[in-house]
């Protein structure tokens, strides 16, 4: 196992798009994706550990090959082939908003020595948010890219940036802006 003090959490992309209002978070996934790519390929380079936090979208017998499939059917098929994990990232599966809540993600954080979360994903208004809340409950430091994070509502999104940057402290520079 890695330990570095730095992890890259990549939050619900890994998503078959099945709701109402699924075309107004794929609209906002396309514009970050670019980003977000880069982000990953940075990680890698690096050797930041990169954690797939995904939800169970109330199927309690999910499993991480189970939602890749499911997620490689919808809507959003292209950009999830292009952040598909690989064998050496980590993949939790949450039942509920926030990464931490019924998951083993705090264990692996501290078996990995991590003090600094950079989040990114969808929606950022909601799991992104109660992911970065629970984070900085805890005392990690939080870097949230702006350009690597997405909600149905561009100014919900922009909202939450805000309220993570001015509430909970985190760095929410463009990701080329922040160094790893």
């Amino acid at each position: 196992m890695v330990k570095k003090d730095k992890v890259l959490l990549v939050i619900d992309m890994i998503n078959p798009l099945q709701f109402s209002k699924a075309g107004l978070l794929l609209n906002g996934m396309k514009h970050m994706i670019d980003p977000l790519v880069k982000l990953i390929t940075r990680a890698r380079h690096e050797g930041i550990p990169i954690i797939y936090v995904n939800d169970n979208s109330g199927r309690w017998e999910s499993d991480r090959d189970y939602l890749i499939r499911e997620a490689l059917k919808g809507t959003g098929a292209s950009v999830v082939r292009r952040i598909l994990p690989d064998s050496s990232d980590y993949f939790i599966i949450k039942p509920k908003h926030s990464g931490f809540f019924a998951t083993p993600l705090h264990a692996l954080l501290h078996d990995l020595g991590v003090e600094t979360l950079i989040l990114t994903g969808v929606a950022g208004n909601i799991c992104v948010l109660f992911t970065a809340n629970d984070a900085y409950m805890r005392d990690y430091k939080l870097i949230v890219p702006q350009d690597c994070c997405a909600s149905n509502v561009q100014e919900d999104n922009e909202y939450a940036l805000r309220m993570m940057n001015q509430v909970l402290g985190a760095d929410t520079r463009a990701q080329t802006d922040i160094e790893l």
